[in-house]
């Protein structure tokens, strides 16, 4: 009996748990159908633009993202900078190659961060010194934009009617191999499910902050009120720390759909991709106790349903279904010769439970002291 169906005592936590996973699938697909989307024929920007590449050991991968970046079309004034950050396998040597003598970017070489400062923002800084743009777009080492990318990320940042100071187009993911098929679409899934888009856009909160750094366009003078990247020097979690910097200022912060503008490659294998995510996984809930009681939560929505369900369970089906209906609109964000796509869906509770081991390796990490990524100690 025991196996056909749940323990009387866990049956409320399955039907609530199946209640909350319908609740954000609907909020999934409302914010899906809500989300800005860069034009596919925008205008002409005439401002100043600079687009900035913080580098360190990108060798493998930087030449694609800067064919792409030489490539954009709709900027009248526009330049490129690219830092090498420390790099020791010749990343400015193939960027400069695959610049191709273009004379709108330049190289820029780095310097160390100084103690207690990470290094991505401390690059991220340097560059934001040098450059001499309106609109600062920043741009990770292992993204490929399409032509007119920059172009229509400026539309949007700069809509008549809704007009921001710091914009993120989300960048397809391309997931390479099992885990990231499981993990990867969860980045697009966590925010999609639990954050109502609309209304934090037009929230000056920090708590309802947005933001992923792969793809990043801020207003220079915006960027300025907010401190600067010397704001979130010390921040693991850089580009959220950066939306929350700029609304405390009083900008305006938001995200767009970027699937179709750019993608993103963030790791070739599960065990690039389980360095990175250790690396800063602890960060996104604030404390061991935040990490608890996320991981406690999403058992409760995502693992519990499913598991009752196997025992016969209707109200875990439902909750089950429900999950998987909530993950189909973050297949948008995933792609790749290994899939992504919405058939893995129906493995949502595996990933989230191979979620909550990343998270507790990362804690682990950070309680030993023991985190570092190229490198460099976190």
């Amino acid at each position: 009996m025991l196996l056909r169906r749940p323990l009387r005592a866990v049956r409320p936590l399955v039907a609530a748990g199946s209640v909350l996973a319908a609740a954000g699938t609907v909020q999934a697909w409302v914010n899906r159908a809500g989300l800005r989307r860069p034009p596919a024929a925008p205008p002409t920007v005439t401002v100043p633009v600079s687009v900035l590449v913080p580098a360190r050991d990108e060798a493998h991968r930087i030449a694609p993202t800067v064919r792409a970046l030489t490539g954009q079309r709709g900027l009248d004034d526009v330049e490129i900078l690219v830092l090498d950050d420390g790099s020791t396998d010749g990343t400015a040597a193939v960027v400069r190659t695959a610049a191709g003598g273009d004379p709108r970017l330049r190289v820029l070489t780095g310097t160390p961060p100084p103690p207690g400062v990470l290094g991505k923002p401390h690059a991220c800084a340097a560059l934001a010194a040098a450059a001499r743009g309106e609109i600062l777009v920043f741009v990770d080492a292992d993204v490929v934009l399409v032509p007119h990318a920059v172009a229509a990320a400026v539309a949007l940042l700069r809509d008549r009617d809704r007009p921001l100071d710091l914009l993120c187009p989300w960048p397809r993911q391309v997931a390479s191999g099992p885990l990231g098929r499981l993990v990867q679409p969860l980045l697009a899934w966590s925010w999609l499910t639990t954050l109502p888009l609309a209304v934090a856009e037009r929230s000056g909160r920090g708590s309802m902050a947005v933001a992923n750094g792969q793809f990043l366009l801020v207003e220079a003078p915006a960027l300025a009120r907010a401190g600067g990247w010397a704001a979130v020097s010390d921040a693991v979690l850089d580009d959220i720390g950066l939306a929350r910097a700029v609304r405390a200022a009083g900008g305006r912060t938001g995200i767009a759909d970027g699937s179709q503008v750019a993608s993103c490659r963030m790791y070739a294998t599960g065990a690039e991709l389980r360095a990175g995510y250790r690396k800063s996984l602890w960060a996104a809930f604030g404390s061991p106790a935040g990490a608890v009681a996320v991981g406690a939560g999403l058992v409760l929505v995502y693992v519990l349903p499913a598991l009752a369900a196997l025992t016969g369970s209707r109200a875990g089906l439902l909750g089950y279904a429900a999950a998987v209906a909530g993950r189909v609109p973050a297949a948008r964000w995933v792609t790749g010769p290994s899939g992504g796509g919405a058939v893995d869906a129906l493995a949502h509770p595996v990933s989230v439970l191979t979620l909550l081991g990343l998270l507790a390796s990362s804690w682990a990490g950070r309680l030993r002291g023991t985190l570092s990524w190229k490198g460099r100690a976190l």
